[in-house]
């Protein structure tokens, strides 16, 4: 089975090409605006929506403003009106919906809006302008000799290369190359042998199993760590630059957002990978992942732990747990967590309402049974969720089963 993938690269301010990017991406912002005003015109005038094909053609046409001629090469411009008729198509959807379910809305959806007058746009080259030559991606001659090495070559699995993507941040561009892999056509078969995750804060992920191994629990002190550095100093750089020269927003604090970003970037990475390994070494061929959609817009801790667990991206950690489970051939399901932190593992309770009974929770690290067994809140809760999938997980019984965690750390 083929897969799409995606390798990020760095352009900085001091790079040599941050200019020619900058021209780019603002052209691309010009082209996109242009197109965006004739199709609201021509659907506020008419009620018609201007489709990609139509509005390519005029815009090649026009001889009066040549914002499509601006851009580094035809392809590059269709890539921008295909993004602006995605956007006319997600209006569209909305608005069906809306006209459904008029409460899941605050009010009616807009149309698409205008990008800002000095701001940028998104440049897409696909691999007909952007072409792979001795292991370096090379560019249009509009390009001016940039070229990329990518990393992707590398893999023993890599098929082809797709596109390439400019993404304008504050004073820097992501440049994402999409390329194909090869993965398995069939993930691993149902092995009985099934690993349960219960995501957290100071504990990222907390693992059991139903084989009798120890759980182990990622370590998630160090994500706090660098979240609380990082909303300290930029509260402090905040009020300093407002009082200063009226700014909302500073070159340091664009460098420190950065920086925190690559941090927990990283971790989540490392922490996915030693998920995938650790199920490889000890033949789980089975994830099971607890995940709310909607836990942290309803959370209720308090200011300073909500502050901390809504900035860590458990998300993100999720998809990247997927994405290289599915190259190794893994199977992951995501299951709702609900009554499971409430609900006994020990007294052999089912997660739900019913049997829910938080008092049972003395602290927060800390859940006792019925009998006055006591086990780790977290590892309780990873094995209710493992009970919501795979009832029959632990059909001869849980004596064999750990109560208390191993703790490591992966960065």
């Amino acid at each position: 089975m083929i897969v799409q993938r995606v390798e990020k690269h760095l352009i900085k301010q001091n790079n040599p090409y941050y200019p020619m990017f900058c021209d780019f991406t603002h052209k691309s912002k010009n082209l996109y605006n242009h197109a965006n005003f004739l199709v609201r015109d021509e659907f506020i005038r008419n009620n018609r929506w201007l489709r990609y094909g139509e509005i390519n053609k005029i815009l090649k046409a026009d001889l009066e403003f040549d914002d499509y001629r601006q851009m580094p090469t035809a392809q590059s411009a269709q890539q921008i009106l295909r993004l602006l008729e995605k956007d006319w198509k997600s209006f569209f959807k909305a608005i069906r919906d809306w006209s459904k379910n008029k409460d899941k809305y605050l009010g009616r959806p807009k149309l698409p809006k205008y990008k800002a007058k000095d701001g940028k746009h998104i440049l897409i080259l696909t691999s007909q302008n952007a072409r792979l030559k001795d292991n370096r991606l090379v560019f249009p001659k509009a390009f001016c000799g940039f070229t990329i090495q990518p990393q992707f070559i590398k893999h023993d699995n890599f098929i082809s290369f797709q596109q390439v993507r400019f993404i304008p941040n504050y004073r820097s561009f992501t440049v994402e190359l999409v390329y194909n892999i090869e993965v398995p056509d069939d993930a691993l078969s149902d092995n009985g042998r099934y690993l349960s995750v219960d995501i957290g804060l100071d504990n990222l992920a907390t693992i059991v199993n139903n084989a009798g191994l120890k759980p182990v629990v990622i370590n998630g002190k160090g994500l706090k760590s660098i979240n609380k550095y990082y909303n300290k100093k930029i509260s402090y750089y905040q009020e300093i630059a407002k009082r200063m020269n009226g700014r909302d927003y500073t070159n340091r604090m664009n460098h420190l957002t950065m920086k925190r970003n690559h941090k927990i970037d990283d971790y989540m990475h490392k922490a996915g990978k030693y998920l995938i390994d650790y199920a490889l070494v000890n033949h789980f061929n089975t994830i099971v992942i607890g995940n709310n959609k909607e836990w942290k817009q309803k959370s209720a801790m308090s200011k300073i732990v909500n502050q901390s667990f809504v900035g860590i991206p458990h998300r993100r950690f999720i998809e990247m747990v997927q994405y290289k489970a599915q190259n190794a051939g893994l199977n992951v399901i995501l299951t709702e967590e609900s009554y499971t932190s409430g609900t006994s593992f020990l007294d052999n309770e089912d997660p739900v309402e019913a049997d829910y009974n938080k008092t049972r929770r003395i602290h927060r690290g800390l859940f006792v049974s019925n009998n006055g067994i006591k086990i780790n809140a977290d590892v309780n809760g990873a094995y209710q969720i493992m009970k919501k999938v795979f009832p029959n997980a632990y059909a001869d019984g849980i004596e064999g089963a750990a109560l208390h965690p191993v703790r490591v750390s992966v960065a």
